[in-house]
Order: C-alpha cells, then sequence, then structure tokens
C-alpha cells in the first residue's frame, strides 16, 4: 500500500476512534434535570413536580368556580370560566404560595323543563345542585389527600355562594382537629359585584349603566381579562330591551376601567385568603 493510501486509512481509523469516544462520553454524562415550569396551573405539572411543590411549601390550592351561560349578544359563553382562570393564577402568584386547580365550568344555572334563568338562552349549561355540592367535596377531599392543607374556593358567578359555604363548612366539621381545612372566599365575588360597582358609582357612572349581568361593569371586566370575548363592533349599537339578557349598559365598558376592578378583586381576596388561613 503506499504512503499516501495508509495515511488515508490511518486518519479513517483516528476518526473512528474520536467518534467512539465521544459517543461514550455522551452516553455516559449525567442528564441535565429539566428545570421546574414557572407555573401555578396544576395541570400544567407533573405528578412528581406537584409533590415536590407541596412538600416545599405550596400547599393552598385554588378551586376556581365558573359557569357557563348567556352574557346578552355580544360577549361569550364562557365569560365567568375565562375571568375565573385569569384571576385565580394572579391571586396564586400574590400568595406565593399557592396553586389552582382546573376551572369548574359545570354549575346550576336553572332548571330545563321547564326552563328558567339562563337555560332560557342557547349555550347555557346547568348541573343539578346536588351534583355540584357532590363535584365540589369530591374535589376538596382529592386535594385533601395529596397533601394540601388549605383549600380555597373561589366562585364568579352569584347563584351558588351560599353553596361553597355549605360544602366548606361541612368538610371542616368532619375535618375537625385535622391540618387541613376548606375556605369558601365570598369576597372574591363581593369585590366582583358590589365591590366594583361602588368604585363605578365613585367615578360619576350610574347603577343603571353599571348593571349586575352583561352591563359596564361585567364587560370593563372582560375587556380587562380577555377581550376576545367581547364583540366591541357590538357594543356602540346595543339597545338593552327585555329578553335580552342585558342587565346595564356597556356602551362605555372599557379595559381601563375593567383593570381597575381587578387590582381591587385580587387585592381584597389575596387579604380574605391570608385571614382564612391565619385563623386555622
Amino acid at each position: 500500500m503506499r504512503g499516501y493510501d495508509r495515511g488515508k486509512v490511518a486518519a479513517a481509523a483516528a476518526l473512528r476512534c474520536l467518534q467512539a469516544g465521544l459517543l461514550v462520553l455522551i452516553v455516559l454524562a449525567p442528564a441535565r434535570a429539566a428545570p421546574t415550569p414557572d407555573t401555578v396551573q396544576l395541570e400544567e405539572l407533573t405528578w412528581t413536580e406537584l409533590r415536590d411543590a407541596i412538600q416545599t411549601g405550596k400547599t393552598t390550592i385554588i378551586l376556581p368556580i365558573g359557569g357557563t351561560e348567556q352574557n346578552g349578544p355580544y360577549m361569550a359563553l364562557g365569560k365567568h370560566n375565562v375571568r375565573v382562570a385569569v384571576l385565580a393564577e394572579r391571586i396564586a402568584r400574590k400568595l406565593g404560595n399557592a396553586l389552582v386547580a382546573p376551572v369548574l365550568a359545570y354549575v346550576p344555572e336553572g332548571g330545563i323543563d321547564p326552563p328558567t334563568a339562563h337555560m332560557r338562552f342557547p349555550g347555557t349549561i346547568t348541573i343539578p345542585e346536588q351534583a355540584f355540592d357532590a363535584l365540589l367535596e369530591s374535589a376538596a377531599r382529592s386535594f385533601a389527600l395529596h397533601g394540601f392543607r388549605d383549600i380555597v374556593l373561589i366562585g364568579d358567578h352569584g347563584g351558588y355562594q351560599k353553596a361553597l359555604v355549605a360544602v366548606a363548612t361541612r368538610l371542616n366539621r368532619e375535618w375537625a382537629g385535622g391540618p387541613t381545612r376548606a375556605h369558601a372566599i365570598t369576597e372574591y365575588y363581593e369585590a366582583s359585584d358590589a365591590g366594583f360597582a361602588e368604585l363605578l358609582r365613585q367615578r360619576g357612572y350610574a347603577q343603571s349603566a353599571i348593571g349586575t349581568h352583561a352591563g359596564l361593569a361585567d364587560t370593563s371586566l372582560m375587556l380587562a381579562t380577555d377581550p376576545r370575548l367581547v364583540r366591541t363592533d357590538r357594543l356602540a349599537t346595543v339597545r338593552v330591551t327585555p329578553g335580552d339578557g342585558i342587565s346595564g349598559d356597556p356602551r362605555e365598558a372599557s379595559a381601563a376601567l375593567g383593570n381597575a376592578g381587578v387590582d381591587q378583586i385580587v387585592a381584597r381576596t389575596v387579604a380574605a385568603i391570608q385571614a382564612a388561613v391565619a385563623r386555622h
């Protein structure tokens, strides 16, 4: 074999040895642990990440409760679900030791036969009150089993606030003497309803415009949390008439007004949760 060919063979052999050595190094190198994602959403964690989070102090779980119902001809059916999801995340991050459970989107919304309340409008979904209570209790028991110590119920809809209190009371009676407590934080809804209405009145808006459902207050909060759910092109031409599912006048709604309400809701809810946990 000529010297030139021998050189090529030797070089090829050396390259193969180098590649094999690199392969061994790659195989033997310790795998780098993936960082835990920056999330407070329970459903975005693996079970081991959740276990570790609980063990390192994230022992509060927020169960956000929404509802799927009509919200006038210019606001989407998922208003309550989307809004409570956004606000629950902000509340959890403010608390620092809390995670957020998946939103409960199915709640009592009226009768089916005959249809009552929001069930008179297409898209509204209802469940019996007994089923709602059982669902809340079962979810709370699941959280307690896995190590959460403070189970927080917040609801974006006014119709089931008393049910949240009743469920928490029953669970706490059963859990008396143990480390776990359920907290029905009705301050969340009070801040979004009466509290935000008072803030708007202080800014010169009439109660007839503020309304109680899909009016100025409701629509402004939605514009601040997720404007995709508001058909803003329809607001200017809204005519509030009987049977349209609206209470109030949304035409002057804005994200700026809604942001003031969001700040108030988050601050009051965080304070209420901290006070409830301290009492425990």
